[in-house]
């Protein structure tokens, strides 16, 4: 994690709906709550615009971050955002506490490369189609990778990639194949196009393999 997320907030005593609706209109802050671990639950008010700006780094969704209210700090992941329905607008954030110990079980972002390249594409004439586009994983807080890189330069017209197939960073596991086999779900497939026929495809092969000579 190359990423240093920090928010300054300030403790929040006032609670209900009519007191964020106060913060955010009037203050330009977000309410939130900070949970998990030994501590109680701690409710708090982060200014909008810095949480925003944070937001736009798609490492920030599944990084460590820094809270500080006051002369304390907690580590903590972004668990939940509620966003206004019409509005760029954050209503609400729940933050979970981390420990460095304990395994925490995050979805990070599935990054596709080599997709415009593949023999299945390029060569073969197919469209690749994401089946998924984040994968919940476990791990300890120190080692959460911020996105999990998808190979597709190997895949050919009609295969599937699997969970099972994914290259996971050192001491990362999924979840979902941890509930057994069952669960090792479909990630990205190399599918015809719709018109695309056999003669197509063949002469699409025949291409590529003209070209390579």
């Amino acid at each position: 994690m190359s990423e240093d997320f920090v928010l300054n907030a300030v403790a929040r005593e006032d609670a209900g709906k009519g007191a964020s609706r106060r913060l955010r209109r009037l203050e330009g802050q977000v309410p939130a709550i900070v949970y998990g671990g030994t501590k109680k639950p701690a409710t708090i008010q982060i200014p909008h615009k810095d949480l925003v700006k944070q937001l736009e780094n798609e490492a920030f969704y599944s990084h460590i971050i820094t809270i500080n209210v006051g002369d304390k700090s907690e580590s903590v992941l972004l668990k939940d955002l509620q966003r206004h329905p019409s509005k760029p607008v954050i209503m609400h954030a729940d933050f979970m506490r981390v420990s460095k110990t304990k395994k925490v079980a995050v979805k990070v972002p599935l990054h596709f490369i080599n997709e415009d390249n593949s023999k299945g594409v390029k060569v073969q004439g197919g469209k690749a189609i994401h089946t998924m586009t984040e994968l919940e994983i476990e791990c300890l807080a120190a080692n959460l990778p911020e996105f999990i890189e998808v190979d597709l330069a190997d895949m050919e017209l009609g295969q599937t990639l699997h969970i099972s197939e994914l290259v996971l960073p050192k001491d990362v596991t999924s979840v979902a194949l941890s509930h057994g086999e069952d669960h090792d779900g479909a990630v990205v497939s190399i599918i015809k196009p719709k018109g695309m026929t056999e003669d197509t495809e063949a002469s699409s092969e025949e291409g590529g393999e003209d070209a390579a000579e």
